[in-house]
């Protein structure tokens, strides 16, 4: 079968198909054969830690520091080929990577850099990104999380929600409000009195990642634990701009899963005395799946190459993210139906594949959210309600 109907891979760097192919086989030998008892049991596979890290990907686009440096496409295809393998895994690669260390890389100091980054560029150190309160989820900018100043250091207070890797990280980075009202990011370390992160337990959907609900009970930081380059939420949201084009990636890649399961099932299966995929119906859905890949594939490589360009704005990102989270959603909830009874068993994989997706929609902004960014790019007025 062919998911490159449009030779895409003509577009790309020998480096970038080399990294793709690389993640692929580490993820068709190291992760699916044991991810579906981890999703089942809702346990985030630990064992697979010291092996990913020897993967040179933590870190994406970031140069130096132990970093790969790898090009926006090479990053999008390491999501891709991550979330073609189960969702849990790139959703943990996206915090690490696209959020935590970007976050780092993007605005922190020097200091800060070369204390954190290196070792979370081997998964030594691990890195959550605490941006998302109970009762502050698409209107993040009404964050209430605070910092106030006092005499060495800053004193955090404040609840966090939806928080990837947070019961088990090194180094959390909290956004919390100062004294002025502004949005800054605050370096937490592992063990600092007053956090407490607990994990969320019965989730549908990405099963085998940690989400964990915080708490910051006067939580003591130095100085020099602030970004000095977050100076507000628009700081925040550049973080988040870049990350929403990871997200239009992994999609494409729950979308290639479910798209292989489909085509496979439709040779492999026999009914009324002849493969499942001799049938017209059959075919026609089969090619509207693989039109929804390549388009995915089209603006997800065009969204990158913007982003190496320095032109990705936000509803640039957003009309990415939106596109494909959606695209992939509908393509998996065909493949599972084709699969018939057996779509919905773990071991065909598409089931799993579905129930990741309703996560991916809705994190980094709805599909909602995301059009009223993009509406605001048309018309040059915002439709979210002032502050």
């Amino acid at each position: 079968m062919t998911t490159d109907f449009y030779e895409v891979d003509e577009l790309l760097t020998e480096d970038e198909i080399t990294i793709r192919d690389q993640v692929r086989v580490f993820s068709e030998k190291e992760i699916v054969p044991v991810i579906n008892d981890y999703w089942e049991r809702a346990q985030f596979p630990f064992e697979l830690l010291e092996p990913m890290g020897k993967l040179d990907i933590w870190g994406g686009t970031i140069e130096g520091y132990g970093c790969p440096g790898l090009s926006s496409v090479g990053a999008g295809l390491v999501q891709q080929e991550l979330a073609r393998a189960d969702g849990s895994i790139s959703t943990f690669y996206g915090v690490q990577s696209g959020l935590a260390m970007r976050a780092i890389g993007m605005l922190g100091s020097e200091e800060q850099k070369q204390r954190f980054l290196p070792g979370m560029a081997t998964l030594e150190k691990i890195g959550a990104f605490a941006l998302t309160e109970p009762q502050h989820g698409s209107d993040a900018v009404m964050l209430e999380t605070k910092a106030h100043r006092d005499g060495d250091g800053y004193v955090l207070d404040g609840s966090k929600r939806w928080i990837g890797n947070a019961s088990f990280a090194d180094v959390i980075v909290v956004w919390a409000r100062d004294d002025d009202g502004e949005v800054s990011g605050f370096l937490v370390e592992k063990g600092a009195e007053g956090f407490d992160a607990k994990v969320i337990e019965h989730k549908l959907s990405k099963r085998a990642v940690w989400q964990a609900d915080i708490k910051l009970d006067s939580v003591r930081v130095p100085l020099n634990a602030r970004l000095p380059g977050a100076k507000s939420f628009k700081d925040t949201a550049r973080v988040l701009t870049e990350s929403r084009l990871t997200v239009a990636w992994g999609a494409l890649g729950h979308a290639l899963a479910a798209y292989e399961a489909a085509v496979a099932h439709a040779q492999e299966r026999m009914v009324f005395g002849g493969e499942l995929g001799r049938f017209q119906l059959v075919q026609d859905r089969l090619a509207h799946m693989l039109e929804a890949i390549t388009t995915m594939q089209l603006l997800a490589l065009r969204a990158s190459q913007l982003e190496a360009q320095g032109k990705l704005t936000p509803a640039r990102a957003s009309l990415a993210k939106r596109h494909n989270a959606a695209r992939a959603r509908a393509l998996i909830a065909d493949a599972r139906d084709l699969l018939g009874g057996d779509g919905i068993l773990l071991d065909r994989h598409v089931a799993r594949h579905q129930a990741d997706m309703e996560s991916v929609v809705t994190y980094e902004g709805t599909d909602a959210i995301q059009g009223l960014i993009v509406g605001n790019e048309i018309t040059g007025v915002s439709a979210f309600a002032p502050r």
